[in-house]
């Protein structure tokens, strides 16, 4: 039994490992964007270090490049609305990160998709814990460094469009995706905020369409529209 768990412990701790440093890879697209966005190095350091979400940081970075500081509110917005699932995956970590102050403002910190994503594949007790803490902590570490090294090579480039680094944001948030679409309703949901947000984007302010968007999928997910369809027709 104990060698059992032992051999469970390993192999999260290997997925952590392996995850943060495939995350960490595009945190230098981040940075060398954060900088092309108008940031300078230390304010794309820091945005790392205190937001530490990936999605909510190339969406903060996304609208203030494509509208500038007039669009801060609505940069700030979007990264918002990407933040609040960090809340959901808090209360699923909460069992399996333990009890304690200090273990549990740190556990803040670092529940992300990936780390939620690593410990939730383990079926052991410990080896989730062990899968959560490895990959948050690799990541963290990996993209706080990635990002600063992007930082520095965007200050040196100019303007990282010119390299195609600006797609590595959607490239990012499709990875995210693609995972979850197994089901009629998150493949619904993905099909109508990206429409509403490709529709709007044209005559919106940066970020609002993206506002619009989560509109759609919080309608949708409140009440559930396709579901029911699905339990209807079988």
């Amino acid at each position: 039994m104990g060698g059992s768990r032992s051999a469970a412990e390993q192999t999260a701790l290997k997925q952590g490992l392996a995850v943060g440093a495939a995350t960490a890879a595009y945190g230098v697209s981040f940075g060398a964007l954060a900088v092309a966005s108008g940031l300078d190095i230390w304010q794309t350091c820091v945005l790392s270090l205190l937001m530490f979400t990936g999605g909510s940081q190339f969406a903060l970075v996304g609208v203030l490049a494509s509208g500038g500081a007039a669009a801060g509110g609505s940069a700030i917005a979007s990264a918002a609305l990407l933040g609040v699932r960090n809340t959901a995956y808090g209360i699923r970590m909460k069992p399996i990160v333990g009890a304690g102050v200090f273990r549990n403002v740190a556990a803040a910190w670092v529940t992300i998709d990936e780390s939620t994503a690593v410990s939730l594949a383990q079926s052991d007790p410990k080896a989730r814990r062990v899968g959560f803490w490895v990959t948050g902590l690799a990541v963290f570490v990996g993209w706080n460094l990635t990002t600063l090294i992007g930082a520095l090579i965007g200050d040196v480039l100019g303007d990282t469009r010119a390299y195609g680094l600006d797609a590595a944001a959607a490239a990012a948030f499709l990875a995210l995706l693609w995972p979850r679409l197994t089901r009629l309703q998150p493949v619904a949901v993905a099909c109508g905020a990206a429409i509403v947000a490709a529709a709007f984007t044209p005559v919106l302010a940066p970020g609002l369409p993206v506002i619009l968007a989560a509109v759609v999928a919080v309608v949708v997910g409140v009440f559930n529209w396709f579901s029911h369809a699905r339990r209807a027709e079988s």
